[in-house]
Protein backbone atom coordinates (compact mmCIF):
# COMPACT_ATOMS: atom_id res chain seq x y z
CA UNK A 1 0.00 0.00 0.00
CA UNK A 2 0.99 3.74 -0.76
CA UNK A 3 -0.14 7.16 -0.36
CA UNK A 4 -0.05 9.54 -3.64
CA UNK A 5 -1.14 13.15 -4.01
CA UNK A 6 -3.15 14.23 -7.57
CA UNK A 7 -1.63 16.10 -9.55
CA UNK A 8 -2.83 18.52 -12.15
CA UNK A 9 -4.36 16.65 -15.26
CA UNK A 10 -4.68 13.72 -13.27
CA UNK A 11 -7.38 10.91 -14.13
CA UNK A 12 -8.35 7.88 -12.02
CA UNK A 13 -7.53 5.62 -15.07
CA UNK A 14 -4.24 7.24 -15.25
CA UNK A 15 -2.99 6.83 -11.49
CA UNK A 16 -4.31 3.20 -11.31
CA UNK A 17 -2.49 2.11 -14.89
CA UNK A 18 0.72 4.06 -12.97
CA UNK A 19 0.76 1.55 -9.83
CA UNK A 20 -0.86 -1.53 -11.95
CA UNK A 21 -4.22 -1.42 -10.09
CA UNK A 22 -7.71 -1.84 -11.22
CA UNK A 23 -9.39 2.18 -10.91
CA UNK A 24 -12.33 0.31 -8.22
CA UNK A 25 -9.79 -0.59 -6.00
CA UNK A 26 -8.52 2.70 -5.60
CA UNK A 27 -12.32 4.34 -5.71
CA UNK A 28 -12.99 1.42 -3.29
CA UNK A 29 -10.63 2.31 -0.75
CA UNK A 30 -10.80 5.51 -0.90
CA UNK A 31 -14.71 5.97 -1.06
CA UNK A 32 -14.40 8.00 -4.66
CA UNK A 33 -17.61 7.15 -5.22
CA UNK A 34 -18.92 10.27 -2.90
CA UNK A 35 -16.86 12.61 -4.96
CA UNK A 36 -17.34 14.27 -8.05
CA UNK A 37 -13.96 14.27 -9.43
CA UNK A 38 -10.54 14.05 -8.39
CA UNK A 39 -8.87 16.82 -6.02
CA UNK A 40 -6.01 18.39 -6.96
CA UNK A 41 -3.27 18.03 -3.44
CA UNK A 42 -5.79 15.05 -2.82
CA UNK A 43 -4.25 12.28 -0.90
CA UNK A 44 -4.98 8.99 -2.19
CA UNK A 45 -3.94 5.27 -0.80
CA UNK A 46 -3.27 3.24 -3.39
CA UNK A 47 -3.86 -0.78 -2.40
CA UNK A 48 -1.20 -2.20 -4.06
CA UNK A 49 1.63 -4.50 -2.70
CA UNK A 50 4.39 -3.24 -4.51
CA UNK A 51 5.81 0.30 -6.14
CA UNK A 52 7.95 1.35 -8.53
CA UNK A 53 11.11 3.07 -8.23
CA UNK A 54 13.59 4.98 -10.77
CA UNK A 55 17.16 4.49 -10.44
CA UNK A 56 19.09 7.39 -9.95
CA UNK A 57 22.76 8.59 -10.04
CA UNK A 58 24.31 7.36 -6.55
CA UNK A 59 21.59 4.27 -6.08
CA UNK A 60 22.45 1.25 -4.84
CA UNK A 61 20.03 -1.45 -3.65
CA UNK A 62 21.49 -0.88 -0.40
CA UNK A 63 20.62 2.74 -0.20
CA UNK A 64 17.33 2.08 -2.03
CA UNK A 65 16.20 -0.58 0.44
CA UNK A 66 17.27 1.34 3.31
CA UNK A 67 15.26 4.34 2.11
CA UNK A 68 12.19 2.25 1.71
CA UNK A 69 12.53 0.56 4.97
CA UNK A 70 12.97 -2.57 2.77
CA UNK A 71 15.50 -5.66 2.94
CA UNK A 72 18.40 -6.07 0.17
CA UNK A 73 17.09 -9.64 -0.27
CA UNK A 74 13.55 -8.39 -0.83
CA UNK A 75 14.48 -6.05 -3.96
CA UNK A 76 17.21 -8.50 -5.00
CA UNK A 77 14.71 -11.21 -5.30
CA UNK A 78 11.63 -9.06 -6.51
CA UNK A 79 13.51 -7.85 -9.36
CA UNK A 80 15.85 -10.92 -10.64
CA UNK A 81 18.79 -8.87 -9.99
CA UNK A 82 22.20 -10.86 -10.27
CA UNK A 83 26.14 -9.74 -8.57
CA UNK A 84 27.24 -7.57 -8.45
CA UNK A 85 23.64 -5.96 -8.17
CA UNK A 86 25.13 -2.51 -10.50
CA UNK A 87 21.89 -0.45 -11.19
CA UNK A 88 21.46 1.16 -14.76
CA UNK A 89 20.28 4.89 -14.17
CA UNK A 90 16.55 5.39 -15.26
CA UNK A 91 15.98 1.44 -14.06
CA UNK A 92 12.45 1.08 -12.59
CA UNK A 93 12.79 -1.32 -9.81
CA UNK A 94 9.75 -2.78 -7.78
CA UNK A 95 9.79 -2.06 -4.40
CA UNK A 96 7.79 -4.51 -2.18
CA UNK A 97 5.45 -4.33 0.90
CA UNK A 98 6.30 -3.08 3.97
CA UNK A 99 2.75 -4.21 5.25
CA UNK A 100 2.92 -3.96 9.22
CA UNK A 101 6.40 -3.31 9.50
CA UNK A 102 6.09 -1.06 12.84
CA UNK A 103 5.30 -3.80 15.12
CA UNK A 104 2.39 -4.76 17.13
CA UNK A 105 -0.08 -1.95 19.01
CA UNK A 106 -3.04 -1.66 20.69
CA UNK A 107 -5.99 0.36 19.38
CA UNK A 108 -9.09 2.10 21.27
CA UNK A 109 -11.69 4.32 19.63
CA UNK A 110 -14.77 6.82 21.15
CA UNK A 111 -18.29 6.35 20.26
CA UNK A 112 -20.57 8.86 21.21
CA UNK A 113 -23.79 6.72 22.92
CA UNK A 114 -26.12 9.15 20.74
CA UNK A 115 -24.55 7.86 17.58
CA UNK A 116 -27.26 6.16 15.48
CA UNK A 117 -26.17 2.81 14.04
CA UNK A 118 -23.61 1.66 16.44
CA UNK A 119 -23.47 -2.09 14.71
CA UNK A 120 -22.81 -0.59 11.26
CA UNK A 121 -20.09 1.63 12.26
CA UNK A 122 -18.39 -0.70 14.51
CA UNK A 123 -19.12 -3.02 12.32
CA UNK A 124 -16.92 -1.42 9.31
CA UNK A 125 -13.92 -0.49 11.31
CA UNK A 126 -14.34 -3.83 14.08
CA UNK A 127 -11.07 -5.59 12.86
CA UNK A 128 -8.75 -3.02 13.47
CA UNK A 129 -9.98 -1.92 17.29
CA UNK A 130 -9.03 -3.27 20.34
CA UNK A 131 -10.95 -1.61 22.70
CA UNK A 132 -14.18 0.57 21.74
CA UNK A 133 -14.90 3.22 24.44
CA UNK A 134 -18.75 4.00 24.86
CA UNK A 135 -19.05 7.96 25.87
CA UNK A 136 -20.11 7.95 28.46
CA UNK A 137 -21.34 7.26 31.96
CA UNK A 138 -21.36 10.92 33.82
CA UNK A 139 -20.70 11.22 37.60
CA UNK A 140 -22.68 13.28 39.90
CA UNK A 141 -21.35 14.94 43.23
CA UNK A 142 -22.44 11.91 45.49
CA UNK A 143 -20.82 9.52 43.59
CA UNK A 144 -24.06 8.64 41.59
CA UNK A 145 -24.01 7.51 37.73
CA UNK A 146 -26.33 8.45 35.18
CA UNK A 147 -26.37 5.83 32.74
CA UNK A 148 -26.31 5.51 29.12
CA UNK A 149 -28.14 3.35 26.56
CA UNK A 150 -25.02 1.01 25.39
CA UNK A 151 -26.84 -2.51 24.77
CA UNK A 152 -26.97 -1.67 20.79
CA UNK A 153 -22.56 -0.58 21.00
CA UNK A 154 -21.97 -3.52 23.85
CA UNK A 155 -23.66 -6.22 21.02
CA UNK A 156 -21.82 -4.93 18.22
CA UNK A 157 -18.77 -5.25 20.31
CA UNK A 158 -19.10 -8.50 21.04
CA UNK A 159 -19.55 -9.60 17.77
CA UNK A 160 -16.81 -8.12 16.31
CA UNK A 161 -14.73 -9.51 18.89
CA UNK A 162 -13.77 -5.49 20.71
CA UNK A 163 -13.36 -5.25 24.27
CA UNK A 164 -15.53 -2.53 25.70
CA UNK A 165 -13.99 0.17 28.20
CA UNK A 166 -16.62 2.03 30.66
CA UNK A 167 -16.24 5.26 30.31
CA UNK A 168 -16.66 7.54 33.57
CA UNK A 169 -16.52 11.71 32.97
CA UNK A 170 -17.53 14.56 34.80
CA UNK A 171 -19.63 15.32 31.69
CA UNK A 172 -22.95 18.13 32.84
CA UNK A 173 -24.74 21.05 31.03
CA UNK A 174 -22.47 20.96 27.58
CA UNK A 175 -19.13 20.95 29.55
CA UNK A 176 -16.72 19.34 31.91
CA UNK A 177 -17.98 20.41 35.35
CA UNK A 178 -15.29 21.25 37.93
CA UNK A 179 -17.61 21.78 41.05
CA UNK A 180 -18.77 17.76 40.53
CA UNK A 181 -15.53 16.03 39.94
CA UNK A 182 -14.11 17.93 42.72
CA UNK A 183 -16.97 17.16 45.49
CA UNK A 184 -16.05 13.83 44.44
CA UNK A 185 -12.12 14.25 44.79
CA UNK A 186 -12.80 15.68 48.60
CA UNK A 187 -15.29 13.14 49.76
CA UNK A 188 -14.25 9.59 50.55
CA UNK A 189 -18.01 8.65 51.26
CA UNK A 190 -18.87 9.42 47.79
CA UNK A 191 -15.49 8.10 46.26
CA UNK A 192 -16.43 4.85 47.45
CA UNK A 193 -20.02 4.96 46.14
CA UNK A 194 -18.63 5.54 42.56
CA UNK A 195 -16.75 2.76 42.98
CA UNK A 196 -18.74 0.32 43.66
CA UNK A 197 -21.70 1.96 41.17
CA UNK A 198 -19.14 1.46 38.51
CA UNK A 199 -17.95 -2.02 39.79
CA UNK A 200 -21.37 -2.85 39.40
CA UNK A 201 -21.93 -1.98 36.05
CA UNK A 202 -18.68 -3.63 34.96
CA UNK A 203 -20.01 -7.02 36.38
CA UNK A 204 -24.07 -6.30 35.13
CA UNK A 205 -22.97 -5.42 31.56
CA UNK A 206 -19.37 -6.86 30.48
CA UNK A 207 -17.72 -4.33 30.30
CA UNK A 208 -13.61 -5.25 30.06
CA UNK A 209 -12.47 -2.37 31.77
CA UNK A 210 -12.27 1.27 33.04
CA UNK A 211 -11.57 4.55 31.45
CA UNK A 212 -11.66 7.67 33.58
CA UNK A 213 -12.14 11.33 31.76
CA UNK A 214 -11.92 13.59 34.62
CA UNK A 215 -11.51 16.88 32.98
CA UNK A 216 -11.14 20.87 34.20
CA UNK A 217 -10.45 19.35 38.06
CA UNK A 218 -9.19 21.99 40.30
CA UNK A 219 -5.23 21.96 39.89
CA UNK A 220 -5.37 22.49 43.66
CA UNK A 221 -6.84 18.56 43.74
CA UNK A 222 -3.83 17.58 41.92
CA UNK A 223 -3.00 14.91 44.73
CA UNK A 224 -6.78 14.33 45.98
CA UNK A 225 -7.10 13.16 42.07
CA UNK A 226 -3.99 11.06 42.17
CA UNK A 227 -5.48 9.37 45.80
CA UNK A 228 -8.46 9.00 43.71
CA UNK A 229 -6.96 6.79 41.25
CA UNK A 230 -5.08 4.49 43.44
CA UNK A 231 -7.95 3.71 45.51
CA UNK A 232 -9.77 2.52 42.46
CA UNK A 233 -6.89 0.46 41.11
CA UNK A 234 -6.59 -1.14 44.44
CA UNK A 235 -9.88 -2.20 44.15
CA UNK A 236 -10.25 -3.29 40.00
CA UNK A 237 -6.48 -4.83 39.78
CA UNK A 238 -7.44 -7.93 42.07
CA UNK A 239 -10.30 -8.31 39.82
CA UNK A 240 -8.30 -8.12 36.71
CA UNK A 241 -10.41 -5.17 35.66
CA UNK A 242 -7.71 -2.96 33.77
CA UNK A 243 -8.18 1.04 34.43
CA UNK A 244 -6.91 3.55 32.07
CA UNK A 245 -6.84 7.03 31.94
CA UNK A 246 -7.43 10.06 29.52
CA UNK A 247 -5.12 12.91 30.08
CA UNK A 248 -5.11 16.72 28.39
CA UNK A 249 -2.19 17.63 26.37
CA UNK A 250 1.13 19.03 28.17
CA UNK A 251 4.49 18.94 27.07
CA UNK A 252 6.01 19.95 30.81
CA UNK A 253 5.34 19.06 34.32
CA UNK A 254 2.87 22.52 34.50
CA UNK A 255 0.84 22.51 37.92
CA UNK A 256 -1.46 24.80 36.75
CA UNK A 257 -4.18 25.52 33.80
CA UNK A 258 -7.84 24.52 33.72
CA UNK A 259 -7.78 21.50 31.72
CA UNK A 260 -4.35 20.15 32.72
CA UNK A 261 -2.92 21.68 35.74
CA UNK A 262 -4.21 18.74 38.10
CA UNK A 263 -3.12 15.67 36.06
CA UNK A 264 -0.04 14.55 37.39
CA UNK A 265 1.55 12.75 34.27
CA UNK A 266 4.16 10.91 36.42
CA UNK A 267 2.05 9.65 38.96
CA UNK A 268 -0.82 8.76 36.77
CA UNK A 269 1.64 6.77 34.57
CA UNK A 270 2.88 5.09 37.68
CA UNK A 271 -0.69 4.06 39.07
CA UNK A 272 -2.91 2.88 36.13
CA UNK A 273 -2.57 0.35 34.13
CA UNK A 274 -2.11 2.83 30.69
CA UNK A 275 -3.17 6.23 29.65
CA UNK A 276 -4.70 7.81 26.47
CA UNK A 277 -3.13 11.45 25.49
CA UNK A 278 -5.77 13.65 24.39
CA UNK A 279 -3.61 14.84 21.41
CA UNK A 280 -5.52 17.01 19.71
CA UNK A 281 -8.17 20.22 19.92
CA UNK A 282 -4.92 22.31 19.32
CA UNK A 283 -7.59 23.90 16.52
CA UNK A 284 -10.95 23.75 18.08
CA UNK A 285 -14.04 25.15 17.26
CA UNK A 286 -14.16 27.86 19.19
CA UNK A 287 -10.38 28.70 18.55
CA UNK A 288 -8.63 30.59 15.37
CA UNK A 289 -8.15 28.17 12.31
CA UNK A 290 -5.30 25.71 12.60
CA UNK A 291 -4.58 22.01 12.50
CA UNK A 292 -6.67 20.25 15.02
CA UNK A 293 -3.29 17.74 15.51
CA UNK A 294 -0.42 19.98 14.99
CA UNK A 295 2.34 16.65 14.64
CA UNK A 296 4.71 19.38 16.15
CA UNK A 297 2.91 19.90 18.91
CA UNK A 298 1.85 16.10 19.11
CA UNK A 299 5.60 14.98 19.40
CA UNK A 300 6.55 18.13 22.15
CA UNK A 301 3.58 16.03 24.38
CA UNK A 302 4.80 12.77 23.77
CA UNK A 303 8.09 13.35 24.12
CA UNK A 304 7.47 14.73 27.81
CA UNK A 305 5.02 11.89 28.56
CA UNK A 306 7.79 9.07 27.46
CA UNK A 307 10.41 11.25 30.25
CA UNK A 308 8.19 10.58 32.97
CA UNK A 309 6.35 7.78 32.42
CA UNK A 310 6.51 3.85 30.54
CA UNK A 311 6.25 4.30 26.62
CA UNK A 312 4.05 1.15 26.78
CA UNK A 313 1.52 2.76 28.77
CA UNK A 314 0.77 5.25 26.47
CA UNK A 315 -1.82 5.70 23.68
CA UNK A 316 -1.50 9.12 21.42
CA UNK A 317 -4.75 9.81 19.91
CA UNK A 318 -5.63 11.02 16.39
CA UNK A 319 -8.79 12.85 15.59
CA UNK A 320 -11.43 11.37 12.75
CA UNK A 321 -12.46 15.08 12.05
CA UNK A 322 -11.42 18.33 11.18
CA UNK A 323 -13.12 21.81 11.78
CA UNK A 324 -14.98 24.15 8.54
CA UNK A 325 -14.04 27.56 9.62
CA UNK A 326 -16.22 30.97 8.31
CA UNK A 327 -13.71 33.58 7.99
CA UNK A 328 -12.61 36.19 9.06
CA UNK A 329 -12.18 34.23 12.49
CA UNK A 330 -13.94 36.80 15.54
CA UNK A 331 -13.17 35.35 18.70
CA UNK A 332 -16.25 34.43 20.34
CA UNK A 333 -18.76 34.45 17.20
CA UNK A 334 -20.11 31.58 15.61
CA UNK A 335 -18.27 27.74 16.29
CA UNK A 336 -16.73 26.01 13.56
CA UNK A 337 -18.31 23.03 11.80
CA UNK A 338 -17.04 19.76 12.62
CA UNK A 339 -16.17 18.19 9.14
CA UNK A 340 -15.04 14.56 8.28
CA UNK A 341 -12.29 13.91 6.09
CA UNK A 342 -14.00 12.03 3.62
CA UNK A 343 -16.57 15.14 3.59
CA UNK A 344 -13.90 17.38 3.80
CA UNK A 345 -12.39 15.98 0.68
CA UNK A 346 -16.03 16.52 -1.24
CA UNK A 347 -16.45 20.02 -0.14
CA UNK A 348 -13.47 20.73 -1.66
CA UNK A 349 -14.19 18.57 -5.20
CA UNK A 350 -17.89 20.37 -4.41
CA UNK A 351 -16.32 24.06 -4.21
CA UNK A 352 -13.16 23.73 -7.05
CA UNK A 353 -10.65 23.90 -4.03
CA UNK A 354 -7.17 22.72 -4.45
CA UNK A 355 -6.06 20.63 -1.16
CA UNK A 356 -2.92 22.08 -0.01
CA UNK A 357 -0.54 20.90 3.13
CA UNK A 358 1.28 22.56 5.98
CA UNK A 359 4.66 21.02 6.17
CA UNK A 360 5.40 21.83 10.20
CA UNK A 361 1.94 20.21 11.38
CA UNK A 362 1.88 17.63 8.56
CA UNK A 363 -1.85 18.66 8.16
CA UNK A 364 -4.23 18.94 4.75
CA UNK A 365 -5.95 22.47 4.26
CA UNK A 366 -8.13 24.38 1.75
CA UNK A 367 -9.80 27.10 1.09
CA UNK A 368 -13.44 27.70 -0.29
CA UNK A 369 -16.08 30.18 -0.65
CA UNK A 370 -19.88 29.14 0.09
CA UNK A 371 -23.38 30.33 -1.89
CA UNK A 372 -23.33 33.55 0.34
CA UNK A 373 -19.71 34.80 -1.04
CA UNK A 374 -18.07 34.07 2.54
CA UNK A 375 -14.66 32.90 2.58
CA UNK A 376 -13.66 29.32 4.76
CA UNK A 377 -10.86 27.52 5.79
CA UNK A 378 -10.76 23.31 6.44
CA UNK A 379 -8.59 21.91 8.55
CA UNK A 380 -8.85 18.00 8.24
CA UNK A 381 -6.99 14.70 8.26
CA UNK A 382 -5.79 12.81 5.54
CA UNK A 383 -3.59 9.14 4.81
CA UNK A 384 -0.32 11.38 5.14
CA UNK A 385 -1.18 13.23 8.48
CA UNK A 386 -2.43 10.07 9.79
CA UNK A 387 0.98 8.11 9.08
CA UNK A 388 3.17 10.56 10.02
CA UNK A 389 1.51 10.58 13.26
CA UNK A 390 1.28 6.42 13.62
CA UNK A 391 4.87 6.82 13.14
CA UNK A 392 5.53 7.98 16.53
CA UNK A 393 3.99 5.35 17.92
CA UNK A 394 7.17 2.93 16.42
CA UNK A 395 8.93 5.92 16.98
CA UNK A 396 8.75 6.16 20.86
CA UNK A 397 7.39 2.56 21.53
CA UNK A 398 4.20 3.42 22.65
CA UNK A 399 1.43 1.19 23.49
CA UNK A 400 -0.36 2.27 20.55
CA UNK A 401 -3.36 4.64 19.01
CA UNK A 402 -7.39 6.05 20.48
CA UNK A 403 -9.39 7.40 18.11
CA UNK A 404 -11.58 10.23 18.92
CA UNK A 405 -14.89 9.71 17.49
CA UNK A 406 -16.15 6.60 15.49
CA UNK A 407 -19.34 7.99 13.41
CA UNK A 408 -17.07 10.54 10.94
CA UNK A 409 -15.74 9.14 7.98
CA UNK A 410 -12.02 8.36 7.57
CA UNK A 411 -11.93 5.00 5.71
CA UNK A 412 -8.51 5.86 4.95
CA UNK A 413 -6.85 6.14 8.12
CA UNK A 414 -8.09 2.37 8.72
CA UNK A 415 -6.04 1.13 5.79
CA UNK A 416 -2.84 3.16 6.50
CA UNK A 417 -2.79 1.66 10.11
CA UNK A 418 -3.77 -1.91 9.26
CA UNK A 419 -1.24 -1.98 6.84
CA UNK A 420 1.66 -0.78 9.18
CA UNK A 421 0.72 -2.71 12.47
CA UNK A 422 -0.42 -5.67 13.43
CA UNK A 423 -3.57 -5.13 16.11
CA UNK A 424 -4.37 -6.70 19.29
CA UNK A 425 -7.17 -8.35 19.55
CA UNK A 426 -8.03 -10.38 23.20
Amino acid sequence: MTTYVVRPGDSLYQIAGRFGVSPDSISEANMLDRQPYLVVGQALVIPTEEQAYTVKEGDTVFLIARSFGVSMESIIELNGLSPPYTLSIGRVLRIPERSRNYGVIEVNAYYEATTPQPSQFIGEVGPYLTYISPFSYTINSDGSLNPIDDAAILAAARSNNIAPLMVITNFSGGNFSTPIVDAVLTNPAAQQTLINNVLGVIREKGYYGLNIDFERISPSNREAYNSFLRRVTDAFRPLNIPVSVALAPKDSPATTGAWHGAHDYAAVGNIVDFVILMTYEWGWSGGPPYAVSPINLVEDVIEFAVSVMPADKIMMSLPLYGYDWTLPYVPGGPFARRISPLDAVVRAAERGAGIQYDALTQTPFFNYYDDRGRQHVVWFEDARSAREKLLLINKYGLRGVSFWVLGEEFPQVWLVMDDMFRIVKF
